[in-house]
């Protein structure tokens, strides 16, 4: 069974070991043994910490193959973000040139250095080692964050983005950066995306041009991964798009990987799951649908998928295997949505 779990103190290898296989380009997650020691800090402080929406706080969840106990993914969500430092990100925009003497009208689509998603919330971090990359296991590492939202909601701004990693090839080469970013920067992508993934964002504001930039001025290369994202990542768009993440214009500043956004309340997991009082006995026959369950907790939160039956009203009976792998007992309460929604 595969549990979705807090991070914890002694993950600090498996978290490096997941960075290198996750490569150039996931900012969230860099190879760096400091800063992962970090990220696992940030995390334990969110967890344990009352909310505070006027500081950040980190959630990072890692998902335990318990047959195992190897780790096997990770993923996360920000409580709020751009308050600390900067939050920083392109919105396309229009410019308009015209004369009426000569008949001239011209639209031309633009980049904006935008810090306009300052203050939302954030789904981040999301990897999952490719051995693992079946089973429905990306879907539950992904939605799990869900269930959480919809438990603990006060804990985040109402607003939620979602920067999706852009393209780029297997050498860590970004044609957005090489067309763009290169020019003002003077530094490999991988570098710029290195500093970046250890907190050092100032050279941001330092280098990049204030004024809006002509997207037809930039190479071909450059222009057609404006809003694409690397191969890897197509998965995990669709999966946030279908529940209810929508791209709206905007894009990273290196590799111009869309931003996806929508209200917590909105995503489909959030709004659709429910609470139930459960029994527990120690055989159950499997169900016809695959659910997201988890406990009501939140220093010891678990998440799981089962293909279970939920009833129209009154308790919903359960294993013992998924009791425990829950840490939850017969007379407690836990959470519940269809993994996938309706198709339309």
């Amino acid at each position: 069974m595969m549990i979705i779990r807090p991070l914890a103190q002694t993950d600090a290898d498996a978290l490096l070991d997941l960075a290198h296989k996750a490569g150039v380009g996931f900012t969230s997650l860099p190879a760096d043994p400091d800063r992962i020691l970090s990220k696992i800090e940030a995390s334990l402080a969110a967890f344990n910490n009352p909310a505070d929406l006027s500081r950040e706080q980190s959630y990072v969840f890692v998902m335990e193959d318990s047959s195992t106990g190897k780790v096997a993914g990770i993923c996360g969500i920000e409580s709020t973000i751009g308050l600390s430092s900067p939050w920083y990100s392109y919105r396309i925009g229009t410019l308009v040139h015209s004369s009426r003497e000569l008949s001239v009208h011209n639209s031309f689509p633009t980049l904006y250095l935008s810090n306009d998603q300052t203050a939302c919330a954030e789904v981040c971090t999301l990897f999952l080692d490719p051995e693992y990359r079946h089973s429905k296991n990306g879907s539950l590492l992904s939605k799990s964050r869900f269930l959480f939202l919809a438990q603990f909601s006060s804990r985040f701004q109402p607003k939620i983005i979602a920067e999706m990693r852009g393209v780029s090839n297997d050498n860590g080469q970004s044609p957005f950066w090489d067309g763009l970013g290169a020019h003002f920067f003077d530094m490999p992508f991988a570098e710029a995306d290195r500093l970046t993934g250890l907190g050092k964002k100032e050279f941001i504001a330092e280098l990049m041009p204030r004024h809006p930039l002509y997207i037809n001025l930039l190479p071909k290369d450059a222009k057609d991964v404006i809003g694409e994202v690397h191969d890897n990542t197509r998965p995990a768009r669709k999966m946030l798009e279908d529940e209810g993440f929508r791209y709206q214009g905007y894009v990273d500043i290196f590799d111009a990987g869309p931003t996806l956004e929508t209200q917590v309340q909105d995503i489909r997991a959030v709004r659709d799951s429910k609470h139930y009082t459960i029994t527990v006995e120690d055989n159950i026959a499997a169900g016809d649908t695959p659910y997201l369950v988890s406990n009501t907790s939140l220093t010891g939160y678990r998440c799981t998928m089962v293909y279970i039956n939920t009833p129209e009203s009154g308790s919903l009976c359960i294993s013992t295997e998924l009791a425990r792998a829950l840490q939850i007992n017969a007379g407690d309460s836990l959470r519940a949505v269809p993994l996938f929604g309706p198709r339309l």
